[in-house]
């Protein structure tokens, strides 16, 4: 595996506290597309211990379907977002002549802001996601089209549609992928940021709630934070050496 999409997966796992953030809130969303335990959709079922435990066999693999489901229409976004970027960074290397060091240090400034920003100490990338929420303005009204989110196609659009949503860590890893210069890098990047970002989406998904309290634990929290940092910092190094 290539250093950047290993890179790009730990940079998902560190900012999976800002996830849970951002879209843990979707699990209710998925849960409240199921039948309640009293009916079955469309057909009135009898409520009694026998019933009520069929339905919760049922219940559990019908919601993981849909999560996974959701997860994937959100991971291709990040994907095909990365592929634009990383092919907008191929056109300024050849066509402006940016050197390949220079969107390193550019993407490795922005992983420094990611860890002040996920530790609560240099709110900056605000500003960065402001700039975001007009393009979600256009695309956020297209999630009326897909809720109740009651079919694995729905939750395939809807995570399609959240993957745009402005977020701080999504466009900080997208400078990894604008730094790639490559339509496939780039996607690929954005694909394995996507799946560090999964493990901690999916267990508070089937009802792990300590994994939120472990992610969003201040301590933890600002350890992630100084990680990034670190790793913004070393990157920068890295890459002014190379430059010069």
């Amino acid at each position: 595996m290539s250093l950047d999409y290993f890179s790009a997966f730990i940079i998902g796992l560190l900012g999976s506290g800002h996830c849970i953030a951002m879209c843990g809130g979707i699990t209710t969303m998925l849960t409240s597309a199921l039948p309640s335990s009293k009916y079955e959709k469309n057909q009135q079922i009898p409520v009694n211990n026998q019933n009520i435990v069929q339905h919760a066999e049922q219940r559990q693999p019908r919601k993981l379907t849909l999560v996974l489901f959701y997860n994937l229409g959100r991971i291709a976004s990040y994907s095909l977002i990365g592929a634009i970027v990383g092919f907008t960074g191929s056109i300024a290397a050849k066509n402006i002549g940016l050197p390949l060091a220079g969107l390193r240090i550019f993407s490795a400034i922005f992983m420094i802001l990611l860890g002040l920003y996920l530790g609560q100490w240099l709110m900056w990338l605000n500003r960065v996601e402001a700039i975001g929420k007009k393009l979600w303005q256009y695309i956020s009204p297209l999630a009326g089209k897909v809720i109740p989110v009651n079919t694995p196609l729905k939750a395939l659009g809807l995570g399609a549609i959240w993957g745009w949503l402005p977020c701080g860590l999504v466009y900080s890893t997208l400078t990894w992928a604008l730094a790639s210069s490559n339509l496939i890098s780039g996607a690929s990047i954005m694909f394995f940021f996507g799946l560090g970002t999964l493990p901690a989406l999916l267990t508070l998904s089937i009802g792990f709630n300590g994994t939120k309290s472990l992610l969003v634990n201040p301590v933890l929290r600002k350890i992630m934070a100084l990680s990034l940092i670190g790793f913004g910092i070393y990157s920068f190094i890295v890459a002014y050496q190379q430059l010069f």
